[in-house]
């Protein structure tokens, strides 16, 4: 099988207008797909904006929503499968969510972020409640967090244990927090045996300032493709021959001793 070229997008886009972040998406998705990727990963929040205060209610949309469609119609005319960020609406719920499009328009997964940071997310979201959330493409199992739930062993490991090969992580990682980028995901990498495509906003946002650092993390805990702070489309290949044999030489889940365990839940 051959490897999965994928395509990273760090940008903060024009926080507070989806038409323009639309048309940022289409730019990184042209140069992503004349690259030969087959994914386009983008931040946490991509299509809104993350700082955007009283503005989440007004700028959230349904999964099936105008910009969901825009976004499909972006992966069909450029053949290539996307993943975004965005809040959710379901009724008068709002979810910190993000979508994985296929490169047919259709949508393959749906992921709210299960462990909200900070004062911000916990006004206007309501966690989800669904783990592991998973897709296929291109004969690899796709799994789905979104920023903090990354940093939550327990959340990486259970995607290992249902298979995942490569774990989508649209973030918006900001200072003093760049060691998250820097260690936390090619070690989470490394124990569960599986690819991360960590993809961050950059800039100054209101208060927050994001530090970069986007990432094509290996299960050989080695980072196969890094961006700086600034805006940058990053490419990395997902290969499935590493997968097998470093999953054959790092016995991590073969090893495991679940009934000591029981304490931790």
């Amino acid at each position: 099988m051959p490897p999965l070229r994928t395509a990273l997008l760090q940008s903060s886009g024009i926080p507070g207008s989806v038409a323009r972040n639309i048309e940022v998406l289409e730019s990184a998705a042209i140069r992503a797909a004349a690259s030969g990727a087959r994914l386009l990963v983008c931040p946490e929040m991509f299509l809104t904006g993350y700082a955007i205060g009283d503005d989440v209610p007004r700028l959230a949309e349904a999964a099936d929503g105008p910009a969901a469609r825009a976004v499909a119609e972006i992966a069909v005319r450029h053949r290539i499968a996307v993943h975004y960020g965005y809040p959710e609406r379901d009724g008068d719920t709002l979810y910190n969510a993000a979508q994985l499009i296929g490169p047919d328009g259709t949508a393959l997964a749906h992921y709210r972020k299960t462990h909200l940071f900070g004062d911000f997310e916990e006004r206007w979201f309501t966690p989800g409640d669904r783990p592991v959330v998973q897709a296929e493409l291109d004969g690899l199992r796709i799994g789905l967090l979104i920023c903090y739930d990354v940093e939550f062993p327990e959340n990486v490991r259970a995607h290992a244990l249902a298979g995942t090969d490569l774990l989508l992580v649209p973030t918006a990682l900001m200072h003093p927090f760049p060691f998250v980028a820097e260690s936390v995901v090619p070690v989470r990498a490394f124990e569960n045996q599986l690819y991360i495509a960590y993809a961050n906003r950059t800039g100054t946002e209101g208060p927050f300032e994001f530090v970069g650092l986007s990432g094509l993390a290996g299960p050989d805990g080695t980072v196969r493709a890094r961006a700086g702070r600034g805006e940058e489309l990053v490419i990395g290949d997902v290969d499935p021959g590493l997968l097998t044999t470093s999953r054959a030489g790092n016995p991590y889940l073969r090893d495991r001793r679940p009934g000591l365990y029981g304490s931790l839940v």
